[in-house]
């Protein structure tokens, strides 16, 4: 049996001051937030002014934030990472970053003013550099579990832990873009559609005129005959699941004529009133045959699942299943928001300061978003692991080269073209971002 190596006896090992980073690929963002001019929106956006001449800049604040979600960060203690590494502080030009305490109590000072004016600043400021386009837009509903008495927490519908307090948020997805538009915490127990309109309402005036609606998909959540009527009003499509009442239930059910599209599904549509509307609304039921079972020595009859969506688009019924269908992309949005960037774990015991955070890393999710499609160009959607391994966690240090200081990255030779052809893209980044390319 070969003898274990006592301690000591492997390579020697000793401490070293020298400012060294494993986020020396940082650098690439940092250039493209130096293009994008990110610095003089976060200064003119009204984020909450430090309580004394000798605090924080919110600026920074904000700016370190980003960072430590992009660098794995997805509780506030974390932001210790980016205040102990000063070469990362250097590459972004912060002479300091503040502690753990202060970025907690910088996201308190938000209220419900400084969010709606910051982010909504910030949100303006974003899409009015992206090219217009007409976008596709997809509303859904998340629950975060709480396992504190946060300010607005309550028990809800929580599929996977019954009983716990949590909140649940709004989002409006970009669905071209694999962006977040808008997003908004609520308290856990907040009725399905409660706000709907508003939350709407709130998310046009971010795209201002220079982007269009196209498409709003929905779940059974934003099945609100208000929200379907301001949708008419602004001559925007819609395709929104329909909450599966007796009255509606009854009226696809008795439905005689279908569609076959093979042998498991079929399609039919009807026009159906709810009490509390003042028109007929045209609806796209369907039906999914479910397997036969045998219980002893009788034969179940099959039996069917039905899924029904109203809509406002002449589309044959199958088209209109096909385009809800792409939807469901909205969960890979949720769940890349809670494991990725941290909103299910950046939470204070203020419902706004935990509102304030859940904006800043939906910001951090664009920024990253529009890095993965303008200077790497990848063809799919590369998640923030697959990035933070190829192109964030590189070694550098501070060097210097003709009495100026220098980042010294660490890569193999032969995948140096390579981010050079990325700096080179980033150098050359400039408004409009993202630029509708002809088919």
């Amino acid at each position: 049996m070969d003898k274990s190596v006592p301690v000591g006896e492997g390579l020697p090992w000793a401490f070293t001051e020298k400012p060294v980073t494993p986020w020396g690929g940082m650098r690439l963002v940092h250039e493209m937030l130096l293009r994008m001019r990110l610095r003089e929106a976060l200064g003119s956006c009204g984020l909450p002014a430090p309580d004394s001449n000798r605090g924080y800049d919110p600026v920074v604040m904000i700016e370190s934030f980003l960072v430590c979600v992009w660098i794995g960060g997805n509780r506030f203690s974390h932001t210790a990472n980016v205040r102990f590494d000063k070469a990362l502080r250097q590459i972004f030009g912060w002479k300091n970053v503040a502690e753990v305490s202060t970025f907690t109590r910088f996201f308190r000072r938000f209220k419900r003013e400084e969010i709606d004016e910051a982010f909504g600043y910030l949100g303006r400021w974003f899409w009015d550099q992206i090219s217009s386009r007409t976008l596709t837009l997809d509303l859904d509903t998340s629950v975060i579990t709480r396992f504190g008495e946060q300010e607005g927490t309550a028990i809800g519908y929580n599929r996977q832990r019954q009983g716990n307090p949590s909140h649940e948020p709004f989002f409006a997805f970009v669905a071209d873009l694999r962006m977040v538009l808008h997003t908004w915490l609520r308290p856990g127990n907040a009725g399905s559609s409660k706000g709907v309109c508003h939350f709407f309402r709130e998310a046009l005036a971010l795209l201002g005129d220079r982007h269009k609606v196209g498409l709003v998909r929905a779940d059974a959540g934003f099945y609100d005959g208000e929200f379907l009527g301001l949708l008419e009003s602004k001559d925007i499509s819609y395709i929104v699941v329909g909450r599966k009442t007796g009255s509606l239930r009854a009226a696809f059910e008795g439905l005689k004529q279908w569609l076959a599209i093979d042998k498991e599904f079929a399609v039919s549509e009807f026009e159906y009133q709810s009490q509390t509307w003042q028109k007929k609304r045209r609806f796209v039921v369907v039906r999914q045959t479910l397997k036969s079972k045998k219980e002893g020595w009788l034969l179940v009859a099959p039996a069917y699942a039905y899924r029904v969506m109203v809509t406002n688009l002449s589309l044959p019924p199958v088209e209109v299943w096909r385009l809800y269908n792409a939807r469901c992309d909205s969960e890979n949005r949720i769940a890349e928001l809670k494991n990725d960037f941290g909103i299910n774990g950046f939470c204070l015991d203020s419902f706004y300061g935990t509102e304030a955070a859940l904006r800043a890393s939906t910001l951090a999710y664009n920024l990253m978003s529009l890095f993965r499609q303008a200077i790497l160009q990848a063809p799919t959607a590369v998640r923030l692991p697959t990035m933070k391994f190829e192109c964030f966690a590189l070694g550098a240090w501070i060097g210097r080269k003709a009495r100026k200081k220098v980042l010294r990255i660490s890569l193999a030779q032969e995948r140096r073209p390579w981010f050079e052809g990325l700096f080179a893209k980033a150098n050359e980044f400039s408004p409009p971002w993202l630029p509708v390319t002809e088919s």
